[in-house]
C-alpha cells in the first residue's frame, strides 16, 4: 500500500489491540474500526462483546485469547494477524496491572508481577510486530502510561515505576525506528469512567473525588482516550513520535 504524505483515515490498515475485551480497549477497537481499520483483538478473556461491537459498525475483526507476558501467546496473535490480513500496521498495547499497596508491605512477588505485566508484555509484543512494520516501512505503536507518574501517587510505587518505564521505553525506541516510518508514542491516562469503575462501590467515590482537581470537570471517558489513539494511529500523524500525551482532564498540568 502506497503511503501519501497526508493520507487520511485508516482504510484497510490492520491494528492489533491488546487488553480489548472490556473497558477502554473496546472503545479503542470501535474508534479504529470507524476510521476503517481491521482489528485483531488480544486478551486473556474472550472478546465476544468487542467483536460484536466492531462488526455492528461494519468493521472486520478477529480475536485471539492469550497472555501478553508469554512470548508464545504473543507470537500466536501476530501470526493470526499476518495469516488473516497479511500485515500489521498499528499496535495499541493496552495491558496493565493496578494494585495499591504501601511500599513497606509490598512483596517482591507483587513488585515483579507489576513490572512483568506492564513492561515484559510491552517488550514481547513490540518485538513481535517490529519486523513486519520495518518491512512495510510503516508502523504506529501506541503505549499507555498513567498520570500517576506526574502526581507521585502514594501506595503505587511499583505501579508508578513500571509506568515510568513505559515512557522511557517509548522515548528510546522512537529514536531507533523513526527511519523505518514507524512512530511510537505513549498516553498517560487518569482514572477513566469505564463500566467496571462506574459499577464499583469502591472505585466510584475515588472517581468523584478526582473531579474537583480536574481542569475539565467531568469524568474521563474511554472515548476521550480512543480519539487520541485514533489520531496517533493515522498516517498523517507521522511527524509525532517519542512523545507522552497526558489525557486526564487536566489533573496533572504542572
Amino acid at each position: 500500500m502506497q503511503i501519501t504524505r497526508f493520507e487520511r483515515g485508516l482504510h484497510d490498515r490492520v491494528a492489533i489491540v491488546t487488553g480489548a475485551a472490556v473497558g477502554s480497549g473496546r472503545a479503542f477497537c470501535e474508534r479504529l474500526a470507524e476510521e476503517g481499520a481491521h482489528l485483531v483483538i488480544a486478551d486473556l478473556a474472550p472478546a465476544t462483546e468487542t467483536e460484536e461491537a466492531v462488526r455492528a459498525i461494519g468493521g472486520r475483526v478477529i480475536s485471539v485469547t492469550g497472555d501478553m507476558t508469554d512470548p508464545k501467546d504473543v507470537e500466536r496473535v501476530v501470526s493470526a494477524a499476518i495469516e488473516h490480513y497479511g500485515r500489521v500496521d498499528i499496535l495499541v498495547h493496552n495491558v496493565g496491572y493496578y494494585h495499591e499497596e504501601p511500599f513497606d508491605l509490598l512483596s517482591f512477588t507483587e513488585w515483579k508481577r507489576t513490572l512483568e505485566v506492564t513492561l515484559d508484555s510491552l517488550y514481547h509484543v513490540v518485538r513481535a510486530v517490529l519486523p513486519h512494520m520495518k518491512r512495510a516501512g510503516f508502523g504506529r505503536i501506541i503505549t499507555f502510561s498513567s498520570d500517576t507518574v506526574w502526581l507521585g501517587t502514594p501506595y503505587l510505587t511499583h505501579y508508578v515505576t513500571a509506568k515510568m518505564g513505559v515512557i522511557g521505553f517509548t522515548r528510546s525506541l522512537a529514536a531507533e525506528v523513526g527511519s523505518y516510518g514507524i512512530t511510537i508514542n505513549t498516553i498517560t491516562v487518569g482514572l477513566t469512567a469505564t463500566q467496571s469503575v462506574g459499577m464499583s462501590a469502591e472505585m466510584r467515590p475515588l472517581l468523584e473525588s478526582i473531579l474537583p482537581a480536574q481542569a475539565v470537570h467531568r469524568a474521563d471517558e474511554p472515548e476521550d482516550i480512543a480519539n487520541v489513539v485514533a489520531f496517533l494511529a493515522l498516517p498523517a500523524s507521522g511527524i509525532i513520535t517519542g512523545q507522552t500525551i497526558n489525557v486526564d482532564g487536566g489533573v496533572a498540568r504542572h
